[in-house]
């Protein structure tokens, strides 16, 4: 799995600059979460107040004694958190499968995470996805996040916490313990304790957490020791769990110019379906159905013609193939052409499910007859008719009239 992770490390203080304007913000040290004499806690500081010591968490009076000179804003946390449900809007339409937390309150406020997994077909390489998906987010996250792609998501939570506004800190497939081996070993836990006895230990280092021993690690940390360890090696701790299902996929790509022939649209269908299939085979899923939804045109079309034509398909069988998705919805096109230029289209797979395998007889060929002869049916009924194409099945086989034995069925 490939994840991408784009962090604001001061949200929270750019979001409030941005509302209030750079002519409006006050000078000096800043502590944004309410009044010194409030009871709550820092949401955030800017440089000046962090090097008096003010820290995120701390309690709101602690933070007036370290720094009494500094202005002390009141959060705004429903603000907050439409801006960043908004860019969770924007992250959707690069990936089917994204997660994150729009709670100003919480740690993980200013990280969003996206699979990107099977989006190049869509995006292009990492590199120019990452680009693009930062230039998206910039105007809502008040700046260019930085970004960090990785294997797991606790490396890709490092490599976009160092890569600064705008760059982005690819890990290779592989090299995620080498990549972590050089970093201060601080980074591997949450807990203080934890952290000061790996320092007390002479473990500075992620690389030399890495080499020790999973059982030494459980007995000194216990079950925090099991995590630091995985994570020192690279290994997931956390699985990715998207905020949103993944069970529904849905991508869109425009067309410019518009255009009612074929071969430019199944074209952009070529995309979509190559882009969602392979986040379907990423997850081990497969669809059970289609449905294309096609923004027209209409400006030189006929009255009463429709703004959108929406083609949906059951698949024969749950499926996680590109071409056979494009090729079932090309011929409901070729049946029913779109009756103006077409200026988006966007897939949707539905339905998903765990993919069923298939056992293969050793000796037997085209063990998948049986399978391949559905798809041939079901093309040939949206080709020809549904009321054209029959298959036979046999109803009983002991009748004494030949004409009972069977029976004509439709194509599903």
């Amino acid at each position: 799995m490939r994840l991408l992770h784009l962090h604001r490390p001061h949200l929270l203080l750019d979001l409030a600059r941005s509302r209030r304007g750079s002519g409006s913000w006050p000078a000096g040290p800043i502590v944004l979460g309410g009044r010194p004499w409030s009871d709550a806690t820092v949401l955030d500081a800017d440089p000046a107040a962090r090097a008096l010591g003010v820290r995120r968490g701390m309690a709101l009076g602690s933070a007036g004694r370290l720094a009494p000179e500094a202005t002390f804003l009141e959060p705004e946390p429903e603000a907050d958190r439409a801006a960043v449900e908004a860019a969770f809007e924007i992250l959707a339409r690069f990936s089917p499968a994204i997660a994150g937390s729009s709670d100003p309150a919480g740690p993980a406020f200013g990280l969003l995470e996206a699979q990107a997994d099977g989006l190049d077909a869509l995006w292009g390489p990492e590199p120019v996805m990452a680009r693009r998906v930062a230039a998206a987010l910039t105007p809502v996250l008040a700046g260019a996040p930085g970004a960090g792609i990785a294997g797991t998501r606790f490396v890709a939570s490092v490599a976009a916490a160092a890569a600064g506004p705008g760059e982005l800190v690819a890990v290779p497939p592989g090299a995620e313990a080498t990549f972590l081996a050089p970093l201060p070993s601080s980074l591997l836990t949450r807990d203080p304790d934890v952290r000061v006895r790996l320092a007390r230990f002479g473990l500075r280092q992620i690389g030399q957490v890495a080499l020790i021993a999973r059982s030494a690690l459980v007995a000194r940390f216990s079950d925090e020791g099991a995590r630091i360890g995985a994570r020192a090696r690279g290994e997931e701790t956390d699985p990715f769990r998207p905020r949103r299902s993944p069970e529904r996929l849905v991508l869109g790509l425009p067309i410019e110019p518009a255009t009612a022939e074929l071969e430019a649209i199944r074209f952009v269908l070529r995309r979509l379906a190559m882009a969602l299939a392979a986040s379907l085979a990423a997850r081990g899923l497969a669809a059970a159905g289609a449905g294309l939804r096609l923004e027209l045109d209409t400006t030189f079309a006929a009255r009463g013609t429709p703004t959108t034509l929406l083609v949906e398909q059951r698949m024969p069988e749950p499926t996680a193939e590109a071409a056979a998705v494009e090729r079932l919805l090309l011929v409901r096109l070729e049946r029913e052409p779109p009756p103006a230029p077409v200026a988006r289209l966007e897939l949707e797979l539905a339905g998903a499910e765990p993919a069923a395998g298939q056992q293969l007889p050793l000796f037997v060929p085209q063990a998948a007859r049986d399978a391949r002869l559905e798809w041939q049916l079901a093309g040939l009924a949206l080709r020809f008719g549904a009321d054209r194409v029959r298959r036979v099945a046999i109803v009983d086989p002991e009748a004494p009239l030949p004409e009972r034995r069977w029976t004509w069925r439709p194509v599903a």
